[in-house]
């Protein structure tokens, strides 16, 4: 399995930038898709997800900013992140998180991250 994130860079407040997340070779049933961010000496933590059923879900602080999507013919999930701010700064991962076969739980692949960084 591969998620090739791409997207990432330098942004003064206010700007936009727009996050790829490419995967390949998945072949368990995926619970949802998303993103997590790492700012600064800080832990990792859910920015936007997509269920297999379209339901999306965000954290407070990016509601309104951010928008997630997928294209499901390119096994491609994105992040639109507007009007960002200096505390959206952070490493970002996507993430699958999908069925462990024969089990009720669910596991996770992670991409290698793309570092965001909004200067004021």
């Amino acid at each position: 399995v591969q998620l090739q994130a791409s997207g990432g860079g330098l942004v003064q407040a206010g700007g936009s930038l727009r996050l790829s997340c490419a995967a390949s070779g998945i072949v368990f049933r995926i619970n949802t898709v998303g993103w997590y961010r790492q700012p600064p000496g800080k832990q990792r933590e859910l920015v936007a997800e997509v269920s297999s059923g379209g339901t999306t879900n965000y954290a407070d602080s990016v509601k309104g900013r951010f928008t997630i999507s997928r294209d499901s013919a390119k096994n491609t999930v994105y992040l639109q992140m507007n009007s960002l701010k200096p505390e959206d700064t952070a490493v970002y991962y996507c993430n699958v998180n999908y069925w462990v076969v024969g089990r009720t739980s669910t596991s996770n692949y992670w991409g290698q991250g793309t570092l965001v960084t909004v200067s004021s």
